[in-house]
C-alpha cells in the first residue's frame, strides 16, 4: 500500500520538528518544507531566517526525510508586511500571523503541495481538527494555555479534510518532552516570542525604516483628552496602541490611557480607565467555516492572550457583522481579530473595524 505523502511546514522549532517526527512513526512519506519568508540576513532570532533553515535541515536530516526550502518572498511581502505597515499607518493593530497564516501558510503553501500531488499538511499548531459526522472542525487545542486555534480562524472548511495537527492533543511540557525523548536535535531550542520580520521586536523603528515617511500617522501631534483638552505632544499616532498607559510623557493626577490613534487628526486621544470599556464593535473581512444563521449566540476572544466572553452576534451585510457582549470588553482594538467558538468548535471570525 503507497503510503499517504504530507508536507511538514518546518520553521527549525520545536513543535514543527516533534510534528515531523510524529507522523513518520504513523508512517506517513514526510516531507520537510520551510518557507522563505525574507532574506537570509538580519537577526538570527527571526523565525524564517538562514539559522533557522538551517535547524529545520538538521533535523530533517536526522530524522531522514526529504527537505526543501521554498521561496515565498513576493507574496509575504506583499500579503503580510504590506499589511502590517498599512494598518498601523490607518490607526489600526494588526496581527501578522493571522495574515500570514491566511495568505501564506493556508494559502500559498497549501497551493504549493496541492500542485505537486501531496495529500496533507502539517504544522505544529496547537489545535485539533475533528470529523464529526461527514464534516471536519478546527477545535481549540487540549492545552488551553498554549491554544493557537484563534489564529487559525481563516481555514476553510474544504481545507481541514487535508490538514493535519498532531499537537492539538498535547501540552508544551508533553512536546519538550517527547522531544528530548526523540533526541530531536532542537529540542531544548526556546520558542520565538518576536514578529518574525520585525528586528529585536522594534515595530516602532520597522515602521520609520519601511512605511511612506509623509504619512499622517508619523507625523508629530497633540495628546489630547476626550473633552479636547491637549495633555502634551507626540511623534507619531502609529507608535500608540489602545490601552497603553506607559510612554505617554504627560503628567495627570490619574492614571491616563490611550483611547484612540486619530490618525487622520494627527492626534492621540487618552481618557480614564473606564473610557476603554465597550459592549459592542463591528467587525468586516469575515470567515466562517460553516456559513452560520444570524443572529447568534457564541463565545469569542478579541485578541489572542483575551478570555472568553459571551456575545449575540448579528448581521449588517455579507462582510460586516455587530457584535453585542454580555459584558464589557476592555480596550476593544481595531485590527485585531475577533474569533468565534461554540464550545470548543471554532466558528470563524473576522477583523475589528471599531473607526468611527
Amino acid at each position: 500500500m503507497t503510503k499517504k505523502k504530507v508536507a511538514v511546514a518546518m520553521s527549525g522549532g520545536v513543535d514543527s520538528s516533534l510534528t515531523a517526527a510524529i507522523l513518520l512513526e504513523k508512517n506517513f512519506e514526510v516531507i520537510g518544507i520551510t518557507m522563505q519568508l525574507q532574506d537570509f540576513e538580519g537577526s538570527d532570532r527571526q523565525c524564517c531566517s538562514a539559522n533557522e533553515a538551517d535547524d529545520a535541515r538538521r533535523v530533517a536530516d536526522f530524522l531522514n526525510i526529504d527537505h526543501y526550502v521554498v521561496d515565498f518572498r513576493e507574496e509575504f511581502q506583499n500579503k503580510v508586511i504590506k499589511n502590517f505597515i498599512d494598518e498601523y499607518l490607518n490607526g489600526r493593530t494588526p496581527n501578522p500571523c493571522i495574515v500570514c497564516n491566511k495568505f501564506i501558510k493556508f494559502g500559498a503553501l497549501f497551493d504549493f503541495i496541492d500542485e505537486r500531488g501531496i495529500d496533507y499538511l502539517a504544522t505544529g499548531h496547537y489545535a485539533r481538527i475533528e470529523k464529526i459526522g461527514e464534516k471536519f472542525y478546527l477545535m481549540k487545542g487540549l492545552d488551553i494555555k498554549k491554544d493557537q486555534s484563534y489564529v487559525l480562524y481563516n481555514l476553510k472548511s474544504e481545507q481541514l479534510s487535508r490538514i493535519i495537527l498532531p499537537l492539538g492533543n498535547f501540552s508544551k511540557v508533553d512536546t519538550r518532552k517527547l522531544a528530548l525523548e526523540k533526541n530531536l536535535p532542537v529540542a531544548n531550542k526556546p520558542d520565538s516570542q518576536e514578529i518574525c520580520f520585525v528586528p529585536n521586536d522594534d515595530y516602532k523603528k520597522f515602521l520609520i525604516e519601511n512605511a511612506d515617511k509623509n504619512s499622517n500617522a508619523l507625523q508629530a501631534g497633540e495628546i489630547v483628552g476626550m473633552n479636547g483638552k491637549i495633555f502634551g505632544r507626540h511623534n507619531g499616532a502609529a507608535f500608540y496602541t489602545i490601552g497603553q498607559r506607559k510612554g505617554l510623557g504627560i503628567a495627570h493626577e490619574t492614571p491616563l490611557y490611550v483611547i484612540k490613534p486619530d490618525v487622520e487628526n494627527r492626534r492621540v486621544i487618552v481618557g480614564d480607565n473606564e473610557n476603554l470599556f465597550s459592549k459592542k464593535l463591528t467587525a468586516k473581512n469575515l470567515n466562517w467555516i460553516y456559513p452560520p444563521k444570524f443572529p447568534f449566540k457564541a463565545t469569542a476572544k478579541i485578541r489572542y492572550g483575551s478570555k472568553f466572553s459571551s456575545c449575540l452576534v448579528e448581521k449588517i451585510s455579507d462582510d460586516e457583522i455587530q457584535v453585542n457582549f454580555d459584558e464589557a470588553q476592555r480596550a476593544i482594538t481595531s485590527g485585531q481579530s475577533i474569533v468565534f467558538y461554540d464550545n470548543d468548535i471554532v466558528l470563524g471570525g473576522g477583523i475589528i473595524f471599531n473607526d468611527e
